[in-house]
């Protein structure tokens, strides 16, 4: 093995270490053979998901789900992210990865875990107002959030953007998971769905977003991954808007996006595409795009050492 490709695989399993601390729930998707899920093969949800530019797209979904107060105060009252932030991580990618690639057994199945853990979340933030995690406005906020986070990251950090048409295709796409979770207020342009986000009455600073954007900054890692991380927390948060930057009480450092694109085309290399695409694709008896290079094992394979 040459020099380059021990470098290779010790940087994919360093990224690959805070996502593997949970079950795999695609390990055994290849038995729902030619069931496309939600979306399927042809998808723009596929494209955009299977990309490493997705990992960006989590981090910024997080910090945008801390602007809604609410949102936020469910998630510091009911969540045990700063206990197990590693597992919380593993459930948060265990859902996205299920609802994305998954046979429909599979997305009904992370469904409705979601919906048994939300029973509980129930409270009242600290402006006096009440809220239920299986809310329709606060469901709309979290699942527009990443539906909206994923794009944009993809169109800053992708090996390319998306056309006008793929983007809107993919957010009328994002709509049959949205109707799926119990979300109501769905947008099947992309132009809507940022202009949703961006201004959304509820968006203000609170004690959660106070307590939680830090963590997200500066989460524990070992020190392979401190810099790379500061770098995408970096990039990830020259592409939210002002408005809620402001909420979330975060900078836009010149130079961030450059980096961010940097970052990504080198974790691209490490990495290869999402092996939870390449499953599905495998499921569907479906090809990948020409230019895309899966690097990592399938579900439930061991990774290299």
């Amino acid at each position: 093995m040459s020099p380059l490709e021990r470098l290779r695989i010790r940087l994919l399993n360093a990224v690959l270490d805070p996502f593997s601390h949970g079950t795999n729930p695609l390990e055994n998707t290849l038995t729902f053979d030619g069931d496309s899920g939600l979306f399927g093969p042809g998808s723009v949800t596929w494209l955009v998901m299977g990309d490493i530019a997705a990992l960006f797209g989590g981090v910024r979904a997080l910090l945008i789900q801390f602007a809604h107060p609410e949102v936020a105060a469910g998630m510091v009252d009911h969540s045990s992210y700063e206990r197990d932030h590693l597992g919380r991580i593993s459930r948060t990618t265990d859902y996205i990865s299920a609802t994305t690639f998954g046979a429909m057994p599979e997305v009904e199945r992370a469904v409705e875990a979601v919906r048994r853990a939300h029973r509980v979340v129930t409270g009242t933030s600290h402006r006096d107002r009440s809220y239920t995690a299986d809310d329709a406005d606060l469901s709309s906020w979290v699942h527009n959030a990443l539906s909206e986070s994923f794009l944009t990251t993809y169109q800053h950090f992708g090996p390319r953007p998306l056309t006008a048409s793929q983007a809107d295709e993919y957010a009328l796409e994002q709509m049959a998971l949205g109707n799926v979770i119990g979300a109501t207020e769905l947008h099947d342009t992309s132009a809507a769905l940022s202009s949703w986000i961006g201004f959304h009455a509820a968006v203000s600073p609170s004690p959660g977003a106070q307590q939680m954007v830090p963590f997200i900054a500066s989460p524990p890692s070992g020190r392979t991954l401190r810099l790379g991380y500061k770098l995408l927390f970096w990039a990830v948060s020259a592409t939210i808007p002002k408005r809620i930057r402001r909420a979330l009480g975060v900078r836009k450092y010149p130079g961030a996006l450059a980096l961010g694109r940097i970052l990504s085309r080198i974790l691209r290399w490490a990495m290869g595409s999402s092996p939870t695409w390449h499953a599905a694709l495998i499921r569907c008896e479906a090809s990948p795009p020409h230019d895309v290079v899966f690097r990592q094992p399938l579900p439930g394979h061991p990774p290299d050492k």
